[in-house]
């Protein structure tokens, strides 16, 4: 058995398997870039190891130095977790060269399922059902598009490396081709350093379903059932569950026997994932899934498998790793009750789920009890960092059937306090109670066909503001009494409305979201209560909850977080001007990897202007009106803040 684990990762998956190597009695050691000296992972591991500097490519990613701190620890053993160089076939070699035990499976493996254009084809060459489409080397842009005419449109462009949706795009006509082609291949050179892509036709009604298999170095192969993993937005899982809704015994044992029978093609050993874009039109069918890729990993949607199965797979990777046959063969697994999981990440849903960075202020999920896991790598006083992926938890659910597991997942979620960053809660609270998810009645359209809805969270109600502003006067009172506290107990130093004739009431104005308001307030011994739009007084009914820091208030109700600020007042300087129209500004910390204007371009409405990479994804900027552009302050290749000014846009008459 290995003795001494080195994680090569961080976060969520760190610390995942730091909890199943400690209750085996493996010793860990955990790796480190300065953006992480003080991350759960660290503290939590028996060592850690500093690596290098905040960026993936100078710490994570370096092979080579995490190979030297293996060797160094004494570690026989390394698990990549997924991601970073999960599924780098030369680190796994580098690793066996070292005399060091590789988590995950051979490389050969790897290399086989790295690149989807060759998977397809030793899938093909074993019997396993692909999607129609051009898998080969040609790669002129000309040949391509002539290749998804002849494939028939709707098609789907697809890096062949890598996962996660990126370098990846639907293309609906053939006008479309071109700049699709150009955005697929631009991600996935910054990706993956490898811009090839594959031609495919796209299924209209597509469900993904995957299935976990696992195999050993005796022979053993099995599968773990299947995982419903259709719930995405740009092409990045949201929620997952298993069993696969509307699934029957016939089907499951054709993809469970197709998964295994690709898994043998490779020689396949460990935890690992071979993924089906199924026909959803006409229900689960024999005929209706097709080999889509296979993750030579530990996926992140892994804990769902464990909780219908009973199984702890991170104990059966290092089990298998270590030698030994599988704990369990096919014919002892089975599935008991649904599970469902969420990932919670620090994201805006309402501004196009731009990635969300900062201080945890309050970091409180609930309880681990009655069916509820939470997998996490932060904790309350972390930050949220720019520079890797913004998950901050996997909230997972386990009950008896689907409808009970979504009920509490919806639950935990709308009570869930994360203040700080914004977050995706609220979001993924109505996935759990959208009708048409609930009816099984979904592909992988239903959130960009719903996505109005589903991020329409009702504005905050008066006992929303009721928490906020109570919150917001106590701090300012506290204020005023620590800086002057002869003011305790003057008339003249209280900010609660007293006067000495008439009833406690004034117009109080702040600061909600960005956005001043003013409201009535009235107080009444230590509560306050504030007018609702019918001129109703409205008290706190404590459903909301407010987190204090650096002077601003979080409030957070139903999974949604509200901002509140004392409004400021400044004088104007005379002669002085605030006009900032038509100043255009990067909207989230990241690296420009695109500017498609020059200075005096006219462009119209929803013209892009530039793109910007932040947290391994790419968003694109567009022009808020016609106008023409000038002052470009930005260029391709340079790390910006978010609200830099890029550029100007100069409305048209």
């Amino acid at each position: 058995m290995i003795k001494k684990l080195l994680i090569a990762n961080r976060g969520e998956i760190a610390c995942r398997i730091i909890k199943t190597a400690r209750k085996m009695g493996v010793r860990t050691v955990a790796v480190y870039s300065k953006a992480d000296e003080n991350a759960l992972h660290v503290r939590t591991a028996d060592e850690a190891q500093l690596i290098g500097a905040a960026p993936a490519a100078d710490s994570y990613l370096r092979n080579g130095r995490i190979l030297s701190v293996a060797k160094e620890a004494g570690a026989d053993a390394i698990h990549p977790g997924y991601g970073f160089l999960s599924e780098n076939a030369d680190f796994a070699e580098l690793t066996h060269d070292a005399g060091m035990i590789f988590v995950g499976p051979p490389p050969a493996a790897i290399r086989s399922m790295g690149l989807k254009d060759k998977a397809k084809e030793i899938m093909a060459e074993a019997g396993v059902p692909i999607v129609p489409g051009y898998h080969g080397s040609n790669q002129t842009p000309d040949f391509l598009k002539r290749k998804a005419y002849e494939i028939g449109y709707p098609v789907l462009i697809k890096a062949v490396a890598g996962g996660g949706g990126k370098g990846m795009r639907k293309v609906g006509k053939a006008i479309e081709f071109d700049n699709a082609l150009d955005a697929a291949k631009r991600e996935a050179m910054a990706a993956f350093g490898n811009d090839v892509v594959l031609i495919e036709k796209f299924i209209e009604s597509p469900r993904h379903i995957e299935i976990q298999v696992f195999g050993d170095s005796h022979g053993n192969v099995v599968h773990l059932f299947e995982r419903d993993c259709s719930l995405q937005r740009r092409h990045q899982k949201v929620i997952e569950e298993a069993p696969a809704p509307g699934m029957t015994e016939e089907v499951r044992s054709a993809m469970g026997k197709a998964a295994c029978d690709a898994a043998r093609a490779v020689g396949y050993q460990g935890a690992g994932t071979v993924e089906f874009i199924v026909d959803g039109a006409n229900g689960l069918t024999l005929d209706g899934f097709y080999f889509m890729e296979m993750n030579t990993r530990l996926q992140v949607e892994h804990p769902v498998t464990e909780m219908i199965t009973g199984t702890d797979l991170v104990e059966w990777q290092l089990r298998v790793a270590s030698g030994e046959k599988l704990p369990k063969l096919q014919e002892e697994l089975s599935i008991n009750g649904h599970a469902v999981e969420a990932r919670i990440y620090a994201e805006d849903p309402n501004a196009g789920f731009l990635p969300s960075t900062g201080d945890l202020v309050a970091m409180d999920l609930g309880e681990e009890a009655n069916g509820v896991r939470i997998d996490t790598g932060v904790e309350q006083g972390d930050t949220i960092s720019p520079f890797y992926d913004p998950m901050i938890a996997k909230l997972i659910v386990h009950s008896s059937n689907r409808d009970s597991a979504l009920d509490r997942l919806e639950e935990c979620l709308r009570g869930a306090q994360i203040a700080g960053p914004v977050t995706n809660t609220a979001f993924l609270a109505n996935l759990c109670a959208d009708t048409t998810f609930r009816g099984q009645r979904f592909d992988t359209s239903l959130i960009d066909s719903k996505l109005d809805n589903l991020i329409n969270v009702a504005e905050p109600d008066a006992d929303v503001i009721c928490t906020g502003l109570s919150a917001l006067i106590t701090l300012q009172q506290n204020k005023i009494v620590h800086e002057n506290p002869a003011n305790s107990t003057s008339p003249w130093g209280m900010t609660d409305s007293f006067q000495l004739v008439g009833g406690r009431e004034l117009d109080w104005n702040f600061v909600m979201d960005g956005e001043e308001i003013s409201t009535r307030v009235k107080f009444e011994g230590t509560d306050i209560c504030v007018q609702d739009d019918n001129d109703r007084w409205v008290y706190s009914s404590a459903c909301a909850k407010a987190h204090i820091k650096d002077g601003k208030i979080y409030v957070l109700a139903a999974g949604k977080q509200t901002l509140f600020e004392p409004k400021l007042y400044q004088p104007v300087e005379e002669g002085g001007t605030a006009n900032a129209d038509g100043i255009i500004s990067v909207p989230m910390h990241g690296k420009i990897i695109a500017v498609t204007v020059v200075d005096g371009d006219e462009v119209e409405q929803g013209d892009i202007l530039f793109s910007v990479e932040a947290m391994k994804m790419e968003h694109a900027v567009l022009a808020p009106t016609d106008g023409v552009i000038s002052n470009i302050s930005i260029a391709t290749g340079e790390q910006v803040e978010n609200g830099f000014p890029a550029m100007k846009l100069v409305v048209s008459e």
